[in-house]
């Protein structure tokens, strides 16, 4: 996927880090914002197609590995390698807590020149903070083919939640991260913009309807051409119905015969998060709100220039102000775009 974010010369780029067992490894990068997917493989080995079984016997030179999808324009590469190194212990040779094995080995797996600059610089930076009293022998390598694991190794967080923190717990992951990392272990990655509004969640929560309730906080959708917006051809912005943020304008909505709100890009990128979910077989890359999490709909490669994209929106989603009530409901920045 290398969609250009509306708004900046950005795509999508990819990240791979090796952190031991992918099973405790890959939620550290789950709910960051900016990072759409995040898949669990095998990759720095000798074999074709490799397959759990052939990895775990520790004879073909693969690791286990993650490989993060992320649009750079909400979270740095840097970022990414701040929350690697919280998640495991570099210092450790022969595998990563109670997982050892060659499989296991720590390792950044740079994809360009820049990754390579940023991530040992990064790695320089680590062993020079006095974190540890041991080297830090996480290794900073060239990228090579990345093998998806098999579905069963996909989010096993999600699939087996009880398994996944008892093997958290009984491996000293948790406990390492803790003692050694402290308060500094959290990274923040939002990016608070000028025009951020301050709202209490749980109260707006009980003022939606069912059908804004369910398609804000269930993921569902509500019937084509049987909604608010999808035929609306007033000027103004649609903002987040929970919070309020910006979202989409006007100037940006045609008519894609879907009946559903369409639009070519965001009014405020900073306010609109992406996020592919789906399996080995397909994906859909969800649209959804920043400061609420609100899930607005999905993206798709089939719109009208400039960009190509299709944002296809909920109405239930969204609330529309006219351009003329912009001033008095505090959007004022956004007229201009309507002189």
């Amino acid at each position: 996927m290398n969609i250009a974010h509306a708004g900046s010369a950005a795509t999508y780029e990819t990240a791979v880090f090796a952190g031991g067992c992918f099973w405790q490894f890959q939620p550290y990068f789950e709910d960051l914002n900016g990072v759409l997917n995040v898949s669990t493989g095998y990759t720095g080995g000798h074999t074709l197609n490799p397959t759990y079984n052939e990895v775990s016997s520790g004879d073909t030179g693969h690791l286990e590995s993650i490989e993060i999808r992320y649009d750079p324009s909400q979270i740095s590469y840097d970022k990414l390698l701040q929350v690697f190194w919280r998640s495991i212990d570099p210092t450790n040779a022969n595998g990563q807590f109670d997982n050892i094995g060659p499989q296991y080995h720590t390792a950044v797996f740079y994809k360009s020149k820049e990754q390579k600059a940023v991530a040992e610089a990064s790695r320089y930076a680590l062993a020079a903070s006095g974190k540890f009293d041991k080297s830090i022998v996480t290794e900073v390598v060239a990228a090579t083919k990345f093998y998806l694991a098999e579905d069963e190794h996909q989010d096993y967080y999600k699939k087996k939640p009880f398994l996944f923190k008892l093997a958290q717990i009984v491996s000293g992951r948790d406990a390492f991260l803790k003692r050694t990392w402290g308060t500094d272990q959290a990274i923040t990655v939002a990016n608070p913009v000028d025009n951020e509004k301050v709202f209490n969640k749980a109260e707006r929560l009980k003022s939606l309807t069912p059908l804004q309730y369910d398609v804000t906080q269930k993921n569902a959708d509500e019937p084509p051409f049987k909604n608010e917006y999808w035929a609306n051809e007033q000027e103004g912005i649609y903002v987040d119905i929970v919070s309020g943020e910006p979202l989409f304008s006007s100037k940006d909505k045609f008519d894609a015969g879907t009946g559903w709100p369409s639009f070519t890009q965001p009014l405020d990128k900073e306010h609109v998060v992406l996020k592919e979910k789906g399996s080995l077989f397909w994906t859909i890359t969800q649209v959804r709100s920043r400061d609420a999490n609100s899930f607005l709909g999905d993206l798709f490669e089939d719109g009208p220039g400039p960009t190509g994209l299709r944002y296809c929106i909920n109405s239930a989603a969204l609330k529309f102000i006219p351009k003329d009530e912009l001033e008095a409901n505090g959007y004022g920045v956004y007229t201009v775009q309507f002189d």
